[in-house]
């Protein structure tokens, strides 16, 4: 049973992104006047102060570089470096990695363009700071180390 029916339609793009900005009756101008999100000085100081942090960090990593990601809230993965540079699916330098294991969310390719080739799931992006060069050689679960 339908508990209340829409008297006007839904319908997506029926204002262009210039008429929004225009508008001050809408959330991003309500950040605007509040200086919230990224409309906040410090939050902007800190965005970039990321992508010069990055932008410095990726100049150190190289394609075919062992690595460990390091991202919070995740657990450490280990693969090799694959992709360093812009993306058209978000802005900033992104380091593209095959790891060792099946941890990944791609093939290499996102949003329909390909970055770099490996199996499916075994491919991800990460910012250059969350990306540690070196020495890391694939985990072995199976290893007979810590008995």
């Amino acid at each position: 049973k339908q508990w209340y029916q829409r008297r006007v339609p839904i319908t997506a793009g029926e204002i262009s992104q210039e008429e929004y900005e225009k508008r001050e009756d809408s959330v991003q101008a309500f950040k605007k006047r509040n200086k919230l999100g990224r409309f906040n000085p410090a939050v902007q100081e800190k965005l970039a102060a990321v992508a010069e942090e990055n932008k410095e960090k990726a100049m150190t990593i190289e394609v075919g570089d062992r690595c460990e990601t390091r991202v919070p809230g995740s657990s450490e993965r280990r693969g090799e470096v694959m992709y360093n540079g812009e993306t058209d699916f978000k802005d900033g330098i992104w380091i593209g990695v095959r790891y060792d294991e099946p941890v990944g969310k791609h093939d290499g390719v996102v949003k329909g363009k390909r970055y770099f080739k490996c199996e499916d799931k075994y491919g991800g992006f990460v910012q250059p700071r969350h990306c540690f060069t070196g020495d890391f050689p694939p985990i072995d679960d199976f290893s007979d180390d810590e008995i």
